[in-house]
């Protein structure tokens, strides 16, 4: 199947083509704003099974240019398709990227809801089937910050220790993730319909509404956890396409960051990762011989996985007093878990330098640290 995308090298565009390029069966052909309408349609005469415009001018010195960029642009690329289509006798379908600000009646909306009625012949040319996307504000990586999206300025900013502007903390956003758009995209080129609205325009799910204020304290904690260690709960809907988007911003001296390390005679202790409801991920080193731990809990659990070294860990029960040994190494992963009214320590009964990696269900907390020593 061969593709043709406009605007390849925009913000949608450079998404998609890393996209299409993960089908082996899926060539793509790119057309940019330094070629020209003669490039545009060699490239439509050369074959194309399917064309997707994404091509288009949102910020403009001048207002001519937006009816350059969407209006006449899609007029010249909709009859360009007509003709190979026409002459070729192969049906060539054309997905649209339009906006919502089409409903608007500002320069750039108007070019946009132009550039739609260019497209509406489709019901007169079944070769040519069109489908248009009324998108919100599409956030995600490699969306130009200082631009045009909020999303993608606030993201570049913060991650560089940058002012932000907010006129009103309280305006909403309606925002959809780019990933969200493009497997729409390209579900629709699988010829799986996408939901319309009530004008026939396709949209793109989930949707979300933030406001601006709400917007940057959610990145500015994205940009605090590294200090605090405290992540957000990034692994599902808005918060983790917006994380993933942040941390796509960072500049490349952001790519990597140290954590509180405390060392004492019998080795090391980090702290990783804390969770606002789900504990905390640790690892310690311990020197050959040494002991760790010696403490019971009445509701605190732990994991512990040796990834390095052999251990021997001892339970003993803080009522029966009965006693219990587990033994583990680096060769086979095995998880020990801490039982809260046993008393248990660690001990490396090996040769080498002892590396456990350790996860406890909350996270510590000096004033109510459910540890209390108690060796055995």
């Amino acid at each position: 199947m061969r593709v043709l995308i406009t605007g390849a090298n925009g913000f949608l565009g450079k998404n998609l083509q890393l996209r299409l390029r993960e089908f082996s069966d899926v060539q793509v052909v790119c057309f940019t704003r330094d070629q020209s309408e003669a490039q545009l349609l060699r490239l439509l005469e050369a074959g194309v099974d399917y064309v997707f415009h994404l091509a288009g001018v949102n910020r403009a010195s001048h207002l001519k240019e937006f009816a350059a960029g969407n209006t006449d642009l899609t007029r010249v690329l909709y009859r360009s398709i007509c003709l190979v289509a026409q002459s070729s006798g192969r049906t060539i379908p054309i997905l649209f990227a339009s906006s919502i600000q089409a409903l608007l009646g500002n320069a750039y909306g108007q070019s946009k809801r132009e550039a739609e009625e260019a497209l509406s012949f489709d019901r007169q040319n079944p070769l040519v089937p069109v489908l248009v996307y009324r998108l919100p504000n599409v956030f995600g990586k490699w969306c130009r910050p200082n631009y045009n999206s909020v999303v993608a300025t606030f993201c570049y900013n913060i991650a560089r220790n940058l002012p932000i502007v907010i006129n009103d903390p309280e305006v909403p956003l309606t925002l959809v993730y780019v990933d969200d758009v493009i497997d729409s995209f390209v579900e629709a080129m699988a010829g799986v319909k996408p939901v319309l609205d009530s004008d026939g325009f396709a949209t793109v799910h989930p949707q979300y509404v933030k406001t601006v204020g709400d917007l940057a304290k959610q990145l500015q904690a994205f940009k605090d956890s590294r200090n605090s260690l405290i992540t957000e709960r990034v692994g599902t809907g808005l918060s983790r396409a917006l994380y993933a988007t942040y941390v796509s911003y960072l500049p490349l001296d952001s790519f990597a960051y140290v954590v509180p390390q405390h060392a004492d005679s019998r080795g090391v202790f980090v702290e990783m990762l804390k969770t606002p409801d789900a504990g905390q991920f640790s690892y310690f080193t311990a020197h050959p011989g040494i002991t760790r731990g010696g403490h019971y809990h009445h509701s605190k659990t732990e994991k512990f996985l040796v990834i390095k070294g052999e251990a021997r860990f001892k339970f003993r029960h803080m009522k029966t007093g009965e006693l219990h040994e587990v033994f583990s190494s680096g060769e086979t992963p095995k998880i020990v878990e801490t039982v809260p009214g046993w008393a248990h320590d660690i001990t490396n009964v090996g040769t080498g330098e002892l590396i456990v990696m350790l996860w406890a269900n909350e996270v510590f907390d000096r004033s109510h640290p459910d540890t209390f020593a108690c060796p055995l």
